[in-house]
């Protein structure tokens, strides 16, 4: 029979009488035994039957347990394996290393493939759909856990050269809120039906925010790199269109009739597609392009709605360090007038982040705490530190310097402690739009009743006098 599960019966069945060399006649009876020996037999072969059926009911629950207890899809290893393949991912370190947990919540985009072009580069700390985008195990590891979560962020860095120019763009499935770390630049954005243009000047340290399916571009006005933070709403892959590309996918007479230029379908002919993808564009003959540019500014009602002058915003000091925020606030609690119209506009559209510095001294420590409703995902600008989980599963305190990304979960108590002589220093984003909330450790051991926490650790209530509770706000602290 092709039933497996019969087969494997019968098979323990075909054991258990190997073994048990039953003899058809252990004795003969003599005439005054028979009724002796009949009863003798009638219990051996009771007894026999009783064994082959308990044996046959062993196995079939061990089939029944198998097949309800065993491995599942869902149980299975949730981060991909490389596909066997002829063309694997570059550099690819197969090392027990690159599975430690730390790479699940840990990049180092910093040494992450570089994405050049004439005017700059990219680098990323993202999920891809297929894995052999991967240039890593390690950074496929931290692609398919911000994934898993359903973290909506995506982080990159966006450099671009001296007088070079992000080409305008939109992103189909992401807002886009960024930090810029050194430089300045000229940005626009452009709103449905073009008939507004807002655009702006940042500088270092300062935000601005895109929402989906917006136009923009981004254009460096000084000599000297601008690099840019970047966070996008989405743990999917990022879909975005430049401009450039759409105008050379359009046939030639539709974008004549659109256009309508001097010449026709002509003059659309005169257009030549570069070879090299001109995401970031700098052109070697850009002096002769260009005869007149002009980096005027748009008036404040519409800057702000896309701008954000985090560096100059209150600073919520601590005994350890500082943090700065460009988020959403009800009723506009605490915020100047330009920050409201920012914040309204954050959380007028759905899935946008919170933005925020967080600056730890020299020693000191972001105490342990978690967020109700945010993952977090952070980039590390400058200093180096020490970063604790503690989630669903163990993972080893780990390390992380300038260029390393690290994300938490939603509700995943974490700490981060600075562990160099200069302060660290970074750039954090939650994925909420709305106000963040958060419950550091000594707020939740205050708020806990002492018979409470005595009953739970086991020890005398009167020892939790000795937690202090401080005037100034212990979230960032010194020894």
């Amino acid at each position: 029979m092709n039933n497996p599960g019969f087969e494997l019966q019968e098979d323990g069945l075909e054991r258990y009488r190997n073994n048990v060399k039953v003899q058809k006649i252990y004795y003969e009876c003599t005439h005054d035994e028979k009724k002796h020996c009949s009863l003798m037999k009638i219990f051996l072969v009771c007894f026999l039957a009783c064994l082959i059926t308990t044996a046959v009911g062993v196995l079939i629950l061990c089939l029944v347990y198998l097949g309800h207890f065993g491995p599942t899809k869902s149980q299975q290893v949730l981060i991909p394996a490389f596909p066997a393949s002829k063309d694997p991912p570059q550099n690819t370190n197969n090392t027990s290393a690159t599975r430690e947990p730390r790479f699940s919540f840990m990049s180092q985009l910093g040494k992450s493939k570089v994405f050049s072009f004439e005017g700059g580069a990219i680098q990323w700390a993202r999920y891809r759909n297929n894995p052999k985008d991967y240039s890593t195990e390690k950074e496929m590891q931290f692609g398919a856990s911000i994934n898993q979560h359903q973290s909506k962020m995506t982080v990159g860095t966006l450099r671009i050269l001296g007088k070079g120019l992000r080409a305008p763009h939109w992103h189909f499935n992401a807002n886009e809120h960024g930090f810029l770390v050194q430089g300045k630049a000229w940005i626009g954005v452009i709103d449905e039906g073009g008939d507004d243009v807002t655009t702006y000047n940042v500088t270092a340290g300062q935000v601005i925010f895109f929402p989906k399916n917006t136009l923009h571009w981004v254009k460096n006005v000084g000599n000297e790199d601008c690099l840019f933070v970047l966070f996008f709403t989405t743990h999917d892959e990022l879909s975005t269109l430049d401009v450039d590309d759409a105008f050379y996918k359009t046939p030639e007479d539709i974008a004549a009739r659109s256009l309508k230029p001097v010449g026709g379908v002509n003059f659309i002919r005169t257009f030549k597609e570069p070879k090299e993808d001109q995401a970031i564009n700098l052109p070697k003959n850009l002096v002769e392009l260009i005869q007149n540019a002009s980096y005027a500014q748009s008036n404040y009602s519409n800057v702000w709605k896309y701008f954000y002058d985090l560096k100059g915003s209150r600073e919520f000091v601590f005994p350890g360090g500082i943090i700065q925020w460009a988020r959403y606030r009800k009723n506009g609690v605490g915020l100047n007038e330009t920050e409201k119209i920012y914040s309204e506009s954050v959380n007028s559209h759905a899935d946008t982040l919170t933005l925020g510095t967080l600056r730890i001294k020299s020693n000191g420590l972001r105490q342990p705490h978690f967020h109700f409703n945010a993952h977090e995902m952070g980039y590390v600008i400058s200093g180096c530190g020490q970063i604790g989980i503690v989630g669903d599963r163990p993972v080893p305190d780990f390390t992380v310097g300038i260029g390393d990304v690290f994300f938490f979960p939603i509700g995943t108590q974490h700490y981060i402690k600075s562990t160099c002589d200069e302060d660290l220093f970074m750039i954090l984003a939650f994925s909420t739009g709305n106000q963040l909330e958060t419950l550091d450790m000594d707020d939740y051991f205050h708020a806990t009743s002492d018979h409470i926490l005595a009953q739970l650790f086991l020890k005398k209530q009167g020892e939790f006098k000795k937690i202090p509770k401080f005037k100034d706000d212990q979230a960032v602290n010194l020894p």
